[in-house]
């Protein structure tokens, strides 16, 4: 009887930016090393004084530190992988442990460049039980892929496409936006959690109208310092 040949599994790096996650990295760290395809896992601090630093080499992870901000850590981190996939995973994003499998199956295709995961929130309100669906509807519209979707790509295309945008807000739109002149984008067959933690600061609905802002206003090319003060800035009065 003919058996389709399994596939050869891929080599990941993982890049955690950092910035005091001290209290979100080991559990992020254990379920990302369920994962056999994962070989290395860095971590880009970005200044943490609450010993994520100390945390993440006692975890058996390469720490690398330099100036604060997503876009230039997952650059910094990238540039040293050695993996033939880079895993860009946020600090309170677990990968399920058939990630990289799920990685290996969409990338069989040599069109695909990289791609990302579906998405569910621990926590939080009732709203956020939408998160897949919204997944589904950014993927269809625009071929976008969100930071805490564990964005993946093949690494000699990123080097290609001259490595992680050095952007300290938006950077994942920007790759996204560069890796689909380079070839398809996928959504994995797997599912990551991500952590609530902002939607429980900033409340539900005063956080999707950060986003909407940030967003649109990325859209209009407003300067992504002018979006990073919107989107962090500290609210008035705490909202339900």
């Amino acid at each position: 009887m003919f058996r389709e040949p399994v596939p050869r599994l891929l080599s990941i790096s993982v890049v955690i930016p950092t910035w005091n996650e001290a209290t979100e990295l080991r559990e992020t760290v254990r379920r990302a090393r369920l994962n056999p395809e994962i070989t290395e896992l860095i971590v880009t601090d970005g200044g943490s004084d609450d010993g994520t630093t100390v945390l993440a080499a006692e975890l058996g992870c390469r720490v690398l530190t330099g100036c604060r901000g997503r876009g230039a850590q997952l650059r910094l981190g990238a540039a040293s992988a050695c993996g033939e996939v880079v895993l860009c995973l946020h600090a309170d994003t677990w990968l399920p442990d058939h990630a990289g499998r799920a990685i290996t199956t969409v990338l069989r295709d040599p069109r695909v460049v990289g791609g990302g995961f579906w998405k569910v929130f621990r926590g939080g309100s009732w709203v956020l039980r939408g998160s897949r669906a919204r997944c589904a509807l950014r993927f269809w519209m625009g071929r976008l892929l969100l930071g805490d979707q564990a964005i993946f790509v093949r690494r000699a295309v990123l080097e290609r496409i001259g490595g992680m945008p050095d952007l300290p807000l938006m950077e994942e739109f920007e790759l996204c936006r560069r890796l689909r002149r380079e070839g398809r984008l996928a959504l994995a067959p797997a599912t990551v959690s991500t952590s609530a933690r902002r939607f429980e600061k900033f409340g539900v609905w005063g956080t999707y109208w950060r986003m909407i802002r940030v967003t649109v206003g990325y859209w209009l090319g407003v300067p992504v310092e002018r979006l990073q003060q919107i989107y962090e800035a500290e609210p008035k009065t705490p909202r339900p």
